[in-house]
């Protein structure tokens, strides 16, 4: 329990999650889409041992949460570059932000894990 002093907001969540998916992605987004490369360029029995991975429960879940670490990385990366440029800083701009990145991110993934089903 953090306490009857201190509420969370949803910048300092969203900062706190920017800096997750970065080691996420770091540590298992990274090694599992080099893998993807790798398998490709090494020929059909290593890719078939990546797509055997991939369509399993576990791997398809893991690839689900890179999709989705990396779209959120991605829009939140853009919306602190916005912020770098002295613009959207107030409250109410960076709860706005805030909520165009988490729908954005849902919206986004949804494509991308569509596509490649």
């Amino acid at each position: 329990m953090i306490g009857p002093y201190y509420k969370p907001q949803m910048t300092s969540l969203m900062s706190i999650s920017h800096r997750a998916t970065g080691v996420f992605l770091s540590v298992v987004g990274a090694p599992l889409m080099l893998w993807w490369i790798i398998a490709t360029a090494s020929g059909p029995a290593a890719f078939a041992r990546f797509e055997a991975f991939a369509g399993h429960w576990i791997g398809w879940l893991l690839l689900a949460a890179t999709v989705l670490c990396l779209c959120y990385h991605l829009l939140n990366g853009i919306r602190h570059l916005v912020w770098d440029t002295g613009r959207a800083l107030e409250l109410r701009s960076a709860y706005t932000g805030g909520w165009i990145v988490l729908v954005g991110t849902l919206l986004l993934s949804a494509v991308v894990l569509g596509v490649l089903s």
